[in-house]
């Protein structure tokens, strides 16, 4: 029987999960980092898997918002049904974008977490991309976005996004950060990139949740099914409340926040790891 201590480590997980997820700063990042200090009593293998899987909560709270961009098909007065054609134009946008980071998921996904999964990786990255972002946003104060709406992104800006995703491969990146930093490079505005990476984690995060089942397998036990609905019910409802704030923060503020806060708690990080977990 699941101890109810377990069952507070995992609503805190969720928590992370559900708010780390969308913002720019890392949701596997801070989940490694939080597990050096508040450790699941679960098997290795369970909690590598349980890391990636419970972002379908969060991708869940992005499809129940955003429902009706993302469906195509809708009924009218009992006839067939009417295909948005612009959504399925969309999809297939995202589809491209995936290419990059499926490709090469299958082939390093395992040798990236092995070689680049630790503290000061994570740390690492966090600073650059906090960086980037405060680059970035006092670059954009002089420019113009030329794509300033969703569905204004054209097939070649849908795959150079899909090519800065697959930099979030590594630990303490950031996927919606690198989509995001990318975007903003080419000139899309703050709202279509953070919508477009709505987008873009769909298709993404449910193939890396399959991929880490499969690996896995499906024999849970009782235990690991608890933490597994627990986990994935507070990610849900974090996220709903984490990407309704984000959307109307961005419509009148830049990342440059964002930015700092990952360069603060990267050298947090690297002077814990360097000086006091010696």
């Amino acid at each position: 029987m699941i101890s109810f201590v377990e069952i507070l480590k995992v609503i805190f997980l969720g928590i992370v999960e559900g708010i780390t997820e969308w913002l720019p700063i890392s949701s596997t990042g801070h989940m490694l980092l939080v597990d050096q200090f508040l450790t699941l009593n679960v098997s290795e293998a369970f909690k590598e898997m349980f890391f990636v899987v419970i972002q379908l909560g969060a991708i869940l709270a992005v499809v129940v918002m955003f429902w009706k961009k993302m469906w195509p098909f809708q009924l009218k007065d009992k006839s067939l049904p009417k295909v948005n054609k612009d959504i399925i134009g969309m999809w297939i946008k995202v589809a491209i974008a995936c290419i990059p980071s499926a490709v090469l998921g299958l082939l390093l996904d395992d040798f990236l977490e092995e070689h680049f999964g630790g503290p000061i990786t994570i740390s690492i990255m966090l600073i650059v991309y906090g960086i980037a972002f405060i680059f970035i946003e006092n670059w954009n104060k002089k420019r113009t976005p030329k794509i300033d709406k969703l569905e204004n992104i054209d097939f070649l800006t849908a795959f150079l996004i899909g090519l800065f995703q697959v930099l979030s491969m590594i630990p303490g990146t950031s996927r919606s950060g690198a989509t995001i930093v990318g975007a903003l490079l080419i000139g899309v505005s703050r709202t279509a990139s953070a919508e477009f990476t709505f987008f873009l984690a769909v298709p993404t995060m449910v193939g890396a949740s399959a991929l880490k089942l499969v690996k896995y397998g499906f024999d849970f036990t009782s235990q690991e099914i608890i933490i597994l609905i627990v986990g994935l019910a507070v990610a849900f409802i974090v996220s709903l409340l984490c990407i309704k704030w984000l959307m109307s923060f961005i419509r009148k503020h830049d990342f440059k926040p964002f930015g700092w806060y990952r360069i603060a708690l990267g050298i947090i990080v690297i002077l814990y790891f360097t000086i006091f977990a010696r």
